[in-house]
């Protein structure tokens, strides 16, 4: 008993009516996200709406994360609507199943690791471009069915509502933390829009949520390789770009609840979520940095939250559609505005002066690309390239020789700074062949050859001296670094026993 206890985060430190309520709150605010998500994929209201029950509830029992939401998200759905489009829905369950077994690799071939080398600038541009998709999203309530501005007493109406639960939300912590914050301002508008009989847009003006068990189904087409050939594309964009986005607000978690997650794990838990989502009629999906931040702030630590608000969700669903379809959209509104609020990293306008050219280009590139292309996977790969080239840049500029000359008449070269790719070129101009005397020492004891690049150019100055007749000693090479030397022969002489431990990247 106690092994399903640990499994489920059941202990006695889990605040269970701060998980509970929390839970609830999310899966109010999940329901009109998932028909949103839904509808820009070109698909049915309940598709978005079963992925967010079964995502949410796989994650929050196996994920690596206690406390995350996962669900139906604008990511996956951008990257599906093209699929739907064309081939159907069908295309598109048997592209989630597909996608969530290579997560499910990912997970097992721990590639989680890789988001090590997302730097920070890349982690703020990503976050703060949500945050503007975000609040940019919430503008959508504030418009007519046919893309007209409310005006009037509608508008007033909504737009007081609206700021009645970012009140709500912002004061109400300062005062007590019996009841999450924004569940008290989500039943809060609904008592004054339903006793005082207000006419304003509810969830249920979006479409209808009321619908049976998510349906088990075999996506119905042929299981030919030309099926494979179509959604093969489109499986591996959704699972890199649903694994970018989980493990990002996998690592955001962390750093709000001072834990640490595991990575590979999560991916495992997002390919199992997208699995099963495909097999019972959902539209798949990923973490949701929005809905998971609600969650953290009220408090939840444990995986009881997201199993509560999918439970709820499913509640919803099938006994109370006609409750939660009278919930002011000027609540949820208001709630997701202050997520936004609460998202954007106002920390990072204050290091544009302290922080280097090169990191602010990239978040500031990085949150862009985010806002206007909506692509989360293109912004981070962007973000990273463009760092590991500053990197690689500012590194390469390091690589330096100090030149004596002993009193034998032997000139010594004293490598300081990585030998790679970056640095060859500038490696190369450090040493006058023609006129250095006979026996030349090139001391690697503050350098590391780093990659094959770095092999190729002491080839290169080796066989330069060859040329010229002149004997060149190498001092503090790596065992491997020697046996990769094409020209170690009678003219190189390599100091074996003043050899240090590391390796290059390419030894076999």
């Amino acid at each position: 008993m106690k092994k399903y206890l640990n499994l489920f985060d059941f202990s006695q430190k889990v605040n269970y009516r701060t998980e509970i309520l929390s839970g609830l709150t999310v899966a109010l605010a999940l329901v009109p996200e998932a028909i949103a998500f839904a509808f820009i994929a070109g698909l049915s209201p309940l598709t978005g709406l079963y992925a967010a029950f079964v995502m949410g509830l796989v994650t929050s029992i196996l994920g690596g994360r206690p406390g995350m939401i996962s669900g139906a998200t604008g990511a996956v759905a951008v990257v599906i609507v093209t699929l739907a489009q064309q081939y159907g829905v069908e295309y598109v369950f048997a592209t989630v199943i597909l996608a969530g077994i290579l997560q499910m690799l990912a997970g097992v071939l721990r590639l989680g690791k890789l988001m090590r080398l997302v730097p920070h600038p890349v982690i703020f541009g990503f976050v703060n471009g949500l945050a503007v998709i975000i609040f940019m999203s919430q503008m959508s309530q504030f418009k007519t069915v046919d893309g007209e501005w409310l005006s009037g007493s509608t508008l007033y109406i909504f737009l007081g509502l609206v700021l009645l639960t970012m009140v709500v939300i912002w004061g109400l912590p300062k005062l007590t933390k019996v009841i999450p914050a924004s569940l008290a301002a989500i039943l809060l508008v609904f008592g004054i829009v339903f006793f005082l009989g207000l006419e304003t847009r509810t969830i249920g003006d979006i479409a209808s949520i009321q619908g049976t068990f998510p349906p088990f189904h075999i996506p119905d087409l042929p299981f030919t390789l030309e099926t494979l050939q179509i959604i093969f594309p489109f499986a591996a964009i959704m699972a890199g770009v649903g694994l970018i986005e989980s493990l990002l607000t996998l690592n955001i978690v962390d750093e709000i609840t001072e834990t640490r997650g595991k990575g590979n794990k999560e991916a495992v838990a997002q390919g199992t979520a997208n699995i099963l989502s495909g097999f019972f009629s959902g539209m798949g999906g990923c973490a949701m940095i929005g809905q998971s931040l609600i969650n953290t702030s009220n408090g939840a630590r444990a995986r009881l939250s997201g199993i509560v608000a999918s439970l709820m969700l499913l509640v919803f669903i099938m006994f109370g559609s006609s409750l939660i379809e009278r919930v002011p959209m000027a609540a949820l509104t208001g709630l997701m505005i202050m997520v936004a609020l609460g998202t954007f990293e106002w920390a990072s306008l204050k290091t544009f002066r302290r922080m280097p050219k090169s990191d602010v280009l990239v978040m500031v590139l990085v949150t862009l690309v985010t806002v206007f292309l909506h692509n989360l996977a293109l912004a981070v790969l962007v973000g990273v390239i463009i760092s590991a080239l500053v990197f690689a840049w500012d590194n390469a500029k390091r690589i330096r020789a100090r030149k004596s000359i002993d009193d034998e008449g032997v000139k010594h070269y004293e490598i300081y700074g990585p030998l790679f790719f970056g640095s060859t070129t500038m490696f190369a101009e450090k040493f006058d062949v023609l006129n250095d005397p006979e026996d030349v020492v090139i001391d690697f004891a503050e350098s590391r050859l780093v990659d094959m690049s770095a092999i190729e150019a002491v080839n290169k100055i080796t066989e330069r001296y060859r040329k010229v007749g002149k004997k060149v000693h190498l001092k503090h090479l790596s065992r491997d670094c020697r046996r990769l030397l094409a020209n170690a022969d009678d003219i190189i002489e390599v100091n074996v026993l003043e050899d240090p431990t590391y390796k290059v990247v390419v030894d076999n």
